[in-house]
């Protein structure tokens, strides 16, 4: 993907099955959406999964948001990008694309869990104004730790 290609974020299809699924599997060693998982999330009124592309739906990433009745607080439930892709804007047009669902839907914050390691994704959150509010000890199914974050939208 050239660095000036514009990134895209629409609504998933489920034509974006396959894709999803393999993007999934080659990013996360544990804790993954299985396939069931993102088939019920595309017709979910309580979740919605974001799509990013480029040059005609050449597919770089997805995000999961999650909503619940009786919170004003957003969830990025998952967020991932192809290898080819990574630092070129995809998890910002992401992220961005997420907090305009989150405020469409009258939320006032979304809030994420992070692994403590992955430095990429910490450096992503903090640089688009995620604050640091809280810690999991043993979060992950693998046992390692994750650090809560937190965005006030609006």
């Amino acid at each position: 993907m050239p660095a000036t290609a514009a990134v895209r974020v629409r609504r998933a299809e489920l034509s974006d099955l396959d894709d999803l699924v393999a993007l999934e599997e080659s990013s996360f060693a544990t804790d993954r959406l299985s396939r069931a998982q993102y088939r019920r999330h595309l017709d979910s009124e309580s979740a919605q999964v974001l799509v990013a592309s480029a040059n005609h739906r050449h597919f770089l990433g997805t995000a999961v948001v999650f909503f619940r009745k009786s919170t004003h607080v957003a969830r990025l439930y998952s967020i991932a990008t192809k290898a080819e892709a990574r630092g070129k804007g995809v998890g910002s047009a992401l992220l961005e694309a997420a907090e305009r669902l989150a405020m469409r839907r009258r939320c006032t914050s979304l809030r994420l869990e992070v692994r403590t390691d992955n430095e990429d994704a910490l450096r992503l959150y903090e640089r688009l104004g995620y604050r640091r509010i809280g810690r999991y000890d043993r979060y992950y199914g693998d046992g390692a730790d994750a650090w809560r974050y937190e965005k006030v939208l609006g």
